[in-house]
C-alpha cells in the first residue's frame, strides 16, 4: 500500500502560540494497514500528548488478531467491536500511567482526545471512532463515499465518562477499494462540500469534495506517496478557512 499523512498547525493555534494538537500514525502490514488520527481537545492542558497516546493505542490494538480478508461479516463486526472497547481501555490505562500513581479515569480530562482509526484489509475496512473526525472511501472508478460523517451532536473524547460505551465501530466491504482517507475536524471546510454544491437539500448532509479526494489520491499515486504536496495543501488559502489544526492520513491500494 501507499501510505501518506500530514498534520499542520491551525491558524488560530498559530496566532495563540499553541502547538499542533493533532496526531496521526500508520502501520504498514504489506497488503493491509492500520491508520489512526486524533485531535487533542484544544481547551485541555496536555491534549497533544493525549492525541499521541490515542493513535499509539489504536495502531497497537488494531494490528492484533486482525481477521483475514476471507472472514465473514460477523467475524469482522465482532472483532472491531471488541477492539473499540479495548482501545478506550488502553488509552485510559496509558493516560493513568502518565498522570502517576493513584490517577483514575476521571483524571484523564487534561489529555482529552478524539480518535478516528481503521484497519484496512481489502476489501474490508473496520473503523473505530469517537469524536468529530471523518473518513472517506474512494473506489477505483473515482467514486467518493463519506463512510464516517461527523456527528451532529456533542462528540466527546476518549477521556469522557462512558467513552467505552459511546465509541462507534463498524465495517465496510468495498470490493473496488482504491483508497481510504481519515481526517480530523479541522479539515471539514477543505474536504467536505455543503449539499447545495450538488443541488441537494441541506438534510442530505455534508458530502466529500471530489476535487480534494481525487486530487489527493492522484497526486500520491503519481509521486509514490510523497506527503509534501499534501502538507502544502493543508497550509494553502482554502485551508485558512478553519483556525483548527488539520490532519489527513490515507492509504492507497496499489494497482488500483
Amino acid at each position: 500500500m501507499i501510505i501518506a499523512g500530514a498534520s499542520v498547525q491551525g491558524t488560530a493555534h498559530l496566532a495563540a502560540a499553541q502547538g499542533c494538537q493533532d496526531a496521526f500514525k500508520a502501520v504498514d502490514l504489506g497488503g493491509a494497514a492500520v491508520l489512526a488520527v486524533s485531535d487533542g481537545a484544544g481547551s485541555r492542558d496536555r491534549s497533544a500528548l493525549g492525541a499521541h497516546i490515542a493513535v499509539d493505542a489504536a495502531c497497537r490494538l488494531l494490528t492484533e488478531d486482525l481477521p483475514d480478508a476471507r472472514e465473514t461479516p460477523e467475524t469482522w463486526t465482532g472483532w472491531i467491536a471488541g477492539r473499540g472497547r479495548k482501545v478506550v481501555e488502553e488509552y485510559l490505562r496509558a493516560v493513568s500511567g502518565v498522570l502517576g500513581t493513584g490517577a483514575s479515569p476521571a483524571d484523564a480530562g487534561p489529555l482529552g482526545a478524539t480518535l478516528t482509526a481503521t484497519a484496512v484489509v481489502p476489501p474490508w475496512l473496520a473503523f473505530v471512532s469517537l469524536g468529530d473526525g471523518f473518513a472517506t472511501v474512494v473506489s477505483h472508478d473515482d467514486r467518493c463515499h463519506l463512510v464516517l460523517p461527523q456527528p451532529t451532536g456533542p462528540s466527546g473524547f476518549l477521556s469522557s465518562p462512558g467513552a467505552a460505551l459511546r465509541v462507534r465501530t463498524f465495517v465496510v466491504w468495498e470490493p473496488e477499494l482504491a483508497a481510504v482517507v481519515l481526517a480530523t475536524d479541522g479539515c471539514a471546510p477543505l474536504a467536505l462540500d455543503h449539499p447545495s454544491v450538488r443541488g441537494l437539500p441541506p438534510e442530505a448532509g455534508p458530502l466529500p469534495a471530489e476535487r480534494f479526494f481525487l486530487g489527493l489520491t492522484a497526486t500520491l499515486r503519481g509521486n509514490g506517496g510523497d506527503a509534501e504536496p499534501l502538507r502544502r495543501g493543508l497550509t494553502g488559502p482554502e485551508a485558512g478557512r478553519t483556525g483548527d489544526d488539520l490532519t489527513v492520513l490515507c492509504a492507497l491500494v496499489e494497482g488500483r
